[in-house]
Parts: structure tokens; sequence; C-alpha cells
């Protein structure tokens, strides 16, 4: 069975697309999208120094366009990973009833003394920290689904 992850942040042009592009790479096998709670980008593409992170890093992100998370994608992805609490919040908001589809942090997937949350680069400036932060994640969540899939 192919899983259906769907990646979460703010504005859908540095977080959620990067951790987008480095899933895609991990998980070929599997779906993944990413959207934004909010809409002020909405058809954007990533913010160019995410961009310019990523691509050093051989992750081409430049093609993904931000887009607005809404409720249908509880019906649409197996998985939905935010990026931070805030954004946790606002997507639970939207949960429609009776919808059973985990929702949890990118950093659940990191070792203990990780960072409770991935930071926001349009503001902290470090879009290679961020990265960095957002392979850990998605390091630790391959390992996961493969030890749930009996270790293949």
């Amino acid at each position: 069975m192919t899983i259906r992850i769907l990646c979460v942040c703010l504005g859908n042009i540095c977080r959620s697309p990067a951790a987008e592009g480095v899933l895609r790479a991990l998980l070929p096998d599997a779906v993944i999208d990413s959207a934004g709670t909010s809409d002020w980008h909405m058809g954007e593409p990533p913010y160019s120094p995410m961009q310019a992170a990523a691509r050093a890093r051989g992750i081409d992100i430049s093609g993904l366009r931000a887009r607005q998370v809404s409720a249908a994608d509880f019906g649409r992805f197996d998985l939905i990973l935010c990026m931070d609490a805030q954004n946790m919040a606002r997507l639970e908001a939207l949960r429609p009833y009776g919808s059973e589809t985990p929702v949890r942090l990118f950093t659940d997937f990191t070792p203990e003394s990780a960072a409770d949350h991935v930071p926001d680069p349009y503001y902290t400036r470090d879009f290679d920290g961020t990265l960095d932060l957002i392979e850990t994640c998605a390091a630790g969540l391959a390992a996961s689904l493969r030890k749930a899939q009996g270790g293949r």
C-alpha cells in the first residue's frame, strides 16, 4: 500500500515544500504533497532562498506551488505532518467530524534531544539549519514507516 503524506506549515513556501521535496527523494513510492494553513502565498513557488538551499542538496522544489490546506485533505492523506504546534492547532480546527487521519508534528520523528518544532527560515534566515532538521525528521519518519511495515 502506498502511503499518502501531507506536509503543512504556515505559508507553504519554505518548510512544507522543503519537507515535500526531501520526503519525495527519501520515499519514492509514497505520495507526498504540501500545503499551508494560510492563503498568503497561494499559487506562488517556494521562497527562492529555500529553493537555493534545497537545490544545493540535490532537491529541486522549483515546480511546487503554494496551496492552502482544506478539510478535504483529511480524506486524501494517511498522515499529516505539521512543522509547529500553531499550525497543528489550525489543522485540528479544520478536522472534519469523524476523521481519524493522524496529525503529527514532523519533529515527533527526531531523537528526543532534537527541537520541538521546525523553525521558519522565512524569519530566522537559517535555511540550511531548517533543511538539516527536515532531513533528520524525514529519516526518522522513513525508519518508523519501515518498522511499521515489518522492517522492509
